[in-house]
C-alpha cells in the first residue's frame, strides 16, 4: 500500500501544522483519509496528537485502518464525507481540534483500481463515485442529464471550452447505446475535438472526467460547507492546510482564508472592535507549488497547490 501511495508535499504540510501539535492532547484531522499516508506520518511525527481521519470511502478506511492500526486508539477513523465535519466532533465529544489537513481530489486507490471509474487512461465502469453505496454514477449523469445540464457541468466543474460540441456528441452517442463505460467516452471526447486542442494540455479526456468526477460526488458543494466549518473547530493557534489539485477548488480556499484574515469593520473606524479584526493569519504566501524533485517523483503531485492558515481569534458577537 505504501508503494501505492506517495503523500503529496508532506514534509511541508507536517512543517505547517507542527506548531499547533505538539503539545499534549492535541487533536488533528485528516478530514480525507484515503491510503493514510499523511494520517500515519502525523501519528508518527506528532506523538503526543491524536488523530480523527475521516473518508468517505469504505474501502479506503479498510485499507487506512490496518496501515494506522499500530497507533491503536491514537486514531479513530470516521466514514463520513467532510463536511459533515461538526457533527463527526460532536458524537466524539471534541469541542476544538488544534489541526485539520484536506488533501482534496481523487486517491490513489480510487485512480488505481480500473473498476472505479476514475482514470480515463484505462477502460472501466463509469462510475466515479467516492462512495459506492450512494449517488449517481457518472454513467447516469451522462445518460440522464438534459444537454443544457450537460454543458454546464463540463464548463463549470472541468473548465472546458469545447463543452457544447462534446455534449452534441454524447447526446446523439447516447440515443444509439448509453453509455457504460470510459474508452467509448474517451474515443467520443476524442473525435468532438479540434485537431488543435488535441495536440496540448495532455489528455483530452481530462477535463471531461474531472466535472463528472466533480459532478457525481457534489465536490465543491460539499467543499464550500467543509472549510468554513473546519476554520469554526480550530481551536485559538490551531492550524489547517489545504492541498488542492484544481483552480476551482483553489479559489474556493482562497475566499475562505482570505475572508477569514480580514479586517471587516465598516471603513472609518477610529478604533476597529475586536469582534472586526481578522480570525485567521496566512501562513502561505499565495499557493505553495510541488518541488521539482517531488513531481519528478510522484507525478500526481504536479498540480497541488497549498494553502495554509493559522486561528488567532475566537469568534465574537
Amino acid at each position: 500500500m505504501e508503494a501505492r501511495h506517495v503523500p503529496v508535499m508532506l514534509e511541508r504540510c507536517l512543517d505547517l501544522l507542527a506548531p499547533a501539535l505538539a503539545e499534549p492532547g492535541a487533536v488533528v484531522v485528516d478530514a480525507t483519509l484515503g491510503l493514510g499516508g499523511h494520517s500515519e506520518a502525523l501519528l508518527a511525527t506528532f506523538p503526543a496528537a491524536r488523530l480523527i481521519a475521516i473518508d468517505r470511502d469504505a474501502a479506503a478506511l479498510k485499507l487506512a485502518g490496518e496501515r494506522l492500526a499500530p497507533y491503536g486508539e491514537r486514531a479513530t477513523l470516521v466514514h463520513a464525507v467532510y463536511d459533515e465535519l461538526p457533527e463527526v466532533l460532536e458524537r466524539l465529544s471534541v469541542p476544538k481540534v488544534q489541526g485539520v489537513l484536506f488533501d482534496l481530489g481523487v486517491s490513489s486507490m480510487q485512480l488505481d483500481e480500473a473498476e472505479r471509474g476514475f482514470a480515463y487512461a484505462q477502460d472501466a465502469p463509469l462510475d466515479m463515485r467516492m462512495n459506492q453505496d450512494v449517488g449517481i454514477s457518472a454513467a447516469e449523469v451522462l445518460n440522464t442529464y438534459p444537454p443544457g445540464d450537460l454543458v454546464r457541468v463540463l464548463r463549470t466543474y472541468g473548465e472546458e471550452k469545447y463543452a457544447r460540441k462534446i455534449v452534441e456528441a454524447i447526446v446523439r452517442e447516447r440515443e444509439r447505446e448509453p453509455f457504460t463505460n470510459s474508452a467509448r467516452l474517451v474515443e467520443l471526447i476524442r473525435g468532438a475535438l479540434p485537431q488543435a486542442a488535441k495536440r496540448t494540455g495532455g489528455n483530452p479526456a481530462k477535463r471531461t472526467f474531472q466535472a463528472l468526477r466533480i459532478e457525481v460526488n457534489g465536490e465543491l458543494a460539499v467543499l464550500e460547507r467543509a472549510i468554513p466549518a473546519a476554520v469554526a473547530a480550530l481551536a485559538v493557534h490551531g492550524r489547517i492546510a489545504v492541498l488542492s489539485y484544481h483552480s476551482l477548488e483553489d479559489r474556493l480556499v482562497k475566499q475562505v482564508f482570505a475572508a477569514g484574515a480580514s479586517n471587516t469593520a465598516p471603513p472609518g473606524l477610529p478604533v476597529v472592535p475586536e469582534r472586526y479584526q481578522p480570525r485567521l493569519k496566512l501562513l502561505t504566501r499565495g499557493a505553495e507549488l510541488p518541488t521539482d524533485e517531488e513531481v519528478a517523483a510522484n507525478r500526481r503531485a504536479a498540480p497541488a497547490r497549498l494553502r495554509a492558515a493559522e486561528r488567532i481569534r475566537e469568534d465574537t458577537s
